[in-house]
Order: C-alpha cells, then sequence, then structure tokens
C-alpha cells in the first residue's frame, strides 16, 4: 500500500481485476472493505477474512450494523448468499502452560439462512442453531470448551470463565463430575429444620 494502490479499499478492486480464485483480506472494519469482499464473493470468487467478533452470531450483527439501516433488509439477505462459513476462537489458559485455542463453527444451511434474513428472536438464536447441529459440522463454544475440560486440558474455572452461557458449561461440567463420584457442591450438612414451625407457634 502506498506503492501500486493508495489505500485499502483500491487494493482489493484492483485484486478483483487479477481474475483470482481465492482472496484474502486481512481484515474487515469498515462498511467499503465489506462491501468490496461480498461483491468479490457474489462474483464467484472465494474470500477469507478476519473480523474482530465474540462469536459467530456477534458477526453477523457487525456486519450488518457497518450499514445504515434502511439498508438492513438487503445486506441480509446479501449475507445469506455468500457468507458459507463463520470461525470464531478464543485462547484459553492451557494446565502446565501455554494457551489451547476453543472454537466455534457455524455454517449455512437453512436454518442460519432465516437467522440472517429475519435476525435472531427470545426463541430463536444463532447460538440455539448452532448447538443442535453438530450432525453438519457446528459447534459451540460451550461445547469446544466442555471437551477441553473433559481431556483434562483446562480447569474448571477457566472453562466457567471463558464460556458463552456459563450456566450451561456449568452444569454439563457438574453431570461429568457426578458421573465419576466427585463432589459437585461444597455445600455439605444441610437438613430440614422439623422443630421450625413449632418454635414459630411459641414467638421463638
Amino acid at each position: 500500500m502506498g506503492i501500486d494502490f493508495t489505500n485499502y479499499a483500491d487494493g482489493l478492486r484492483a485484486a478483483l481485476r487479477q481474475a483470482p480464485h481465492v482472496i484474502l483480506v486481512g481484515e474487515i472494519r469498515d462498511r467499503e472493505t465489506l462491501e468490496i469482499a461480498m461483491q468479490a464473493a457474489e462474483t464467484g470468487h472465494l474470500v477469507l477474512s478476519t473480523m474482530h467478533t465474540t462469536d459467530a452470531g456477534q458477526t453477523i450483527g457487525r456486519a450488518v450494523g457497518m450499514f445504515p439501516p434502511e439498508d438492513e433488509n438487503y445486506i441480509r439477505l446479501r449475507l445469506s448468499d455468500t457468507l458459507k462459513w463463520v470461525v470464531s476462537q478464543r485462547l484459553l489458559p492451557k494446565i502446565g502452560g501455554g494457551r489451547i485455542v476453543a472454537t466455534e463453527v457455524m455454517r449455512k444451511n437453512l436454518r442460519i439462512r432465516d437467522l440472517i434474513i429475519n435476525g435472531e428472536t427470545a426463541e430463536k438464536t444463532f447460538y440455539d442453531v448452532i448447538e443442535t447441529s453438530q450432525a453438519v459440522g457446528m459447534h459451540t463454544f460451550d461445547q469446544s470448551i466442555i471437551e477441553l475440560y473433559k481431556q483434562g486440558l483446562i480447569t474448571e474455572e477457566t472453562a466457567v470463565a471463558f464460556a458463552s452461557r456459563k450456566s450451561t458449561v456449568t452444569r454439563e461440567i457438574d453431570r461429568m463430575k457426578a458421573q465419576r463420584g466427585e463432589k459437585t457442591t461444597d455445600i455439605e450438612g444441610l437438613k430440614i429444620d422439623t422443630e421450625y414451625e413449632k418454635r414459630l407457634k411459641r414467638g421463638l
């Protein structure tokens, strides 16, 4: 940049004139870059890129949010046609030192396409669809994190800290610990106070 082209968007436009099969866009961080990347995908190029988001669902929201509200329906339709996969990653502290990657994978199918076009609802989210679509190659961050914990690669504290839905991961970890005969809570010595009602009647 600065020699062959003056800015990122112009360089991407120039790349389209070279008849490439694959285009790697280092990072999409503005509307103009996303627009050109979608144009390239629409003309049959395989476009690979990165975007700074927390998960697959937020990636869609970030892309749509780069355009004005009046263009939202149009952009959602274009995204639903061009987007094929979203792969997200988080680096977690590993037992013994270093880090290990947890991933979330979303691929476009009819259910995902419907969510891209119409948006999420309280009853139907990207997370929910991904979570129930392991048979077609998808998985959530939480499913990846649970698998890392199951393999003994991360601690329980790390698993919960990096989870998307902490209650889901906690519940699954408790289930695995129960199967191994381990304690799932530190609360002990609870018992029913059978004398409470009698004391209440006596005004104690």
